[in-house]
C-alpha cells in the first residue's frame, strides 16, 4: 500500500479522481487532497507522501511551481492535465507519467502500476530536477532526455546522442563518449520525442542525429556516415524525406 495525494484546483476533478483510485487502484491510499499549489506544499509536508497527482494549471501558482519547491524529496510524480503539449514532451522525455483530462481507468491503472512497481529502487528525483530544466527551455538543444534501461534511468544530453537502432521492442543508443545503452522504449517513442531536434528516421531500424553526419553516399538508397565511423542505410522509401531534411541544415 502507498499514500498518494491529490492536488488539482477543481473539486469534481478531485473527488472524480478519488473515486477512480478507491475503486480500481486498491493499493493507493489518498493521504488527502489539495486545491492549490501552496496547499499542496503544506499537505505534502505533512502527510509525506509516496505519490503526488498533480494537476498543471492552478490559481496561485501552477504545478511545476510546486514541482521546484518539492525538487528534494523523492516522490512519485503523475501529473492530470488537459492540455499543453511543451509539458507533455517533457514528461516523456523524463519518463514521468501523466494523464490527460478526462482520466481513463486503464490509463490511471497503468500509471499507478509504473509508480508502485518503482517506489522502492528508484530515485525520482533527477527525474523531477531534469523535468523542470526541461519545461523551462523546452526548445533549448541541451536538454536532457531520460533513457529507461534494465537497470534504471540514464539522464543523456540530446546532442550526444549520434543514433538509435531498433533491438526488437528495445533500442540501443550510440553516444558520443562511446558507449552503448540498451533502452527498454520503442525506436517509434524516440523518433516522436526526438523529431523536432534535428533527428530523423532514415529506415525502419534507425534513427539518426543529423547534426552528427559526416557524409552521405548516394546509392539506391544510399548510406550515411556517423561521427562516430557508424555506417548507417538509407532505405529507399525514406530518401526522399531524408534529403529534403538533410538540405534544411
Amino acid at each position: 500500500m502507498i499514500n498518494a495525494v491529490i492536488i488539482d484546483d477543481e473539486e469534481l476533478g478531485r473527488t472524480m479522481l478519488y473515486n477512480m483510485l478507491n475503486k480500481y487502484c486498491k493499493n493507493v491510499n489518498v493521504a488527502g487532497q489539495a486545491s492549490s499549489a501552496n496547499e499542496g506544499f503544506e499537505l505534502i509536508n505533512k502527510v509525506f507522501p509516496d505519490l503526488v497527482f498533480l494537476d498543471i494549471e492552478m490559481p496561485g501558482g501552477s504545478g511545476f511551481d510546486l514541482l521546484e519547491k518539492i525538487a528534494d524529496k523523492n516522490l512519485g510524480i503523475i501529473f492530470t492535465t488537459a492540455y499543453n503539449q511543451y509539458a507533455v514532451k517533457a514528461f516523456k522525455f523524463n519518463a514521468i507519467d501523466y494523464l490527460l483530462k478526462p482520466i481513463n481507468i486503464e490509463e490511471l491503472i497503468s500509471s499507478v502500476n509504473k509508480v508502485t512497481d518503482k517506489t522502492s529502487t528508484t530515485n525520482f528525483k533527477s527525474s523531477i530536477k531534469n523535468l523542470i530544466e526541461n519545461y523551462n527551455s523546452p526548445t533549448n538543444k541541451t536538454n536532457k532526455i531520460a533513457l529507461p534501461t534494465q537497470g534504471g534511468l540514464e539522464f543523456v544530453e540530446i546532442k550526444d546522442i549520434i543514433r538509435c537502432e531498433a533491438d526488437g521492442k528495445y533500442t540501443f543508443c550510440f553516444l558520443s563518449s562511446g558507449k552503448r545503452l540498451h533502452s527498454t522504449r520503442g525506436l517509434k517513442d524516440f523518433e516522436e520525442q526526438l523529431s523536432s531536434y534535428n533527428f530523423c528516421r532514415i529506415h525502419h531500424a534507425h534513427l539518426v542525429n543529423l547534426d552528427h553526419i559526416k557524409n552521405y553516399f548516394k546509392g539506391e538508397g544510399g548510406y550515411v556516415l556517423m561521427s562516430n565511423g557508424d555506417n548507417v542505410t538509407v532505405s529507399k522509401r525514406k530518401k526522399e524525406v531524408f534529403l529534403k531534411q538533410l538540405n534544411k541544415i
